[in-house]
């Protein structure tokens, strides 16, 4: 028998190959926009890491795209707001998550913060057995919320994320303009101890704050602060992942 060309010929085929030919092709994202406004995703490659066929887009209300990522691939992804790109130049910026490249697609450049953060590392193949490990962070706040599902794989294979508006409930001293984001600590203050950083750049000197306790009580799933690991990480092998705007259950 030739080499393998695709995951179809015949049922049988198909069963026998199926976690041979997932583990070919990686991981697929799909994003949803469940938002009842316009979101300009954001996509970050890791530093060696081959980008996807996009790094930002346009994401209608209720629209949906898929991207295909190959085995050991790692990012981020995020959505931005209140972007305006001129029709004839593309030119233009987003009023939360922006990227700084001063057009749509966002080439190699990450978000600015404050801005939720959908994190990947994914394996090196289901056949293998390679877990992936997936995160969604506030620890550079927040700007919409934003949910990670599963689907097929086996292991935890849990779902994540952040369904509830904290822009509702930021503090003041962490508001940006009228309520577009929710800075986190670190961002607003900047001092050691709410950045983990310097003398608290440990689990055990670095401990939550006021601030981060209010992201994690109503987000318990979310990353709240840098060292949140036990609660906020999760792990799944062989499946594929919704990346869902404005979720409407949390999970």
């Amino acid at each position: 028998m030739g080499p393998i060309a695709s995951c179809s010929s015949s049922l049988y085929t198909a069963l026998i190959f199926l976690v041979i030919c997932r583990g070919i092709s990686g991981a697929t994202f799909t994003f949803i926009n469940r938002c009842d406004y316009t979101v300009w995703p954001g996509m970050l490659a890791n530093a060696g890491t081959a980008k996807l066929d996009s790094t930002g887009f346009e994401l209608t209300p209720g629209g949906s795209r898929s991207f295909q990522a190959p085995p050991a691939w790692s990012g981020r992804f995020w959505g931005r707001t209140g972007c305006s790109f001129d029709p004839s130049t593309g030119q233009g910026s987003c009023a939360t998550g922006d990227c700084g490249s001063n057009e749509m697609e966002c080439n190699g450049a990450g978000a600015a913060p404050p801005a939720t953060l959908a994190e990947f590392t994914i394996g090196s193949g289901a056949q293998t057995g390679t877990q992936d490990f997936y995160d969604v962070s506030l620890v550079d706040g927040y700007n919409l919320p934003m949910a990670v599902e599963p689907s097929g794989g086996s292991g935890a294979c849990g779902s994540t994320g952040c369904a509830t508006d904290l822009n509702r409930m930021c503090p003041t001293e962490l508001r940006v303009g009228d309520g577009q984001a929710c800075k986190s600590a670190c961002e607003a203050f900047g001092t050691p101890e709410y950045c983990c950083s310097g003398a608290y750049g440990s689990p055990s000197t670095c401990r939550p704050s006021v601030y981060s306790e209010m992201f994690k009580n109503a987000c318990p799933r979310s990353y709240s602060y840098a060292y949140d690991d036990a609660t906020s990480t999760f792990t799944c092998v062989g499946t594929d992942y919704s990346i869902i705007f404005c979720p409407s259950v949390a999970r």
